[in-house]
């Protein structure tokens, strides 16, 4: 094994070993604690979305941040397995598509609009496709998955809401930041300390959907 490989598993045991001694299912969850520290994404009392949830580290630990006032539903094709805190929920579902209504049975959000849809406070997509290997192919992948994220935070976001996606940096990547900023009054690209050095993905923010 070369030393840079031997590296890298030592950087992924130590990670995965802290997860579970912090009984959390993966160590992605340091990813977003990182953009929580640097960015304060989420608040107490929020609604969050949790798109690509499982194993369900990033719902666990959302549904931690915003306390036992806010509510954290996350949707993954993959079953969550995990015991999630009480104000948090996983659903089996397809991003491609979503439907309020039939998918998270959300109900309105007054008594006045008996149809109307309530809004999430954030939105957050830690989606990632299978690779093959082929970095242009995966780019490409991860662009699609992150234009769905988008569109769902487009559309289900509160005014004033924010954003967390992973991309995998490729040839997409700025065409995707400057729809992230038509969208949002501040946007950040940030690749968390936890992330491996040599992986593409990279994370962008959006503050203040407007």
């Amino acid at each position: 094994m070369s030393k840079t490989s031997k590296s890298n598993q030592q950087w992924a045991d130590h990670f995965t070993e802290k997860a579970k001694h912090d009984n959390y299912p993966a160590r992605s969850v340091y990813k977003l604690m990182e953009i929580q520290k640097k960015l304060n994404i989420i608040k107490r009392g929020d609604f969050v979305l949790d798109l690509g949830c499982a194993p369900g580290s990033w719902l666990i630990y959302a549904a931690k941040t915003i306390g036992d006032k806010g509510t954290a539903v996350g949707v993954d094709l993959q079953k969550v397995d995990v015991q999630l805190p009480s104000n948090a929920t996983a659903i089996d579902g397809d991003i491609f598509s979503l439907n309020q209504v039939n998918c998270f049975g959300l109900n309105s959000n007054s008594e006045d609009e008996p149809n109307s849809i309530k809004k999430y406070d954030v939105v957050l997509s830690d989606m990632a496709p299978s690779t093959t290997g082929r970095r242009d192919v995966d780019a490409a992948r991860s662009f699609e998955l992150c234009n769905a994220a988008l569109n769902v935070a487009s559309e289900w976001l509160n005014i004033g809401g924010n954003f967390v996606c992973k991309i995998f940096h490729g040839s997409d990547f700025k065409e995707f930041e400057k729809s992230v900023k038509a969208n949002f009054k501040q946007h950040t690209i940030f690749k968390p300390e936890s992330c491996r050095k040599a992986s593409k993905e990279i994370y962008i923010i959006g503050r203040g959907k407007i």
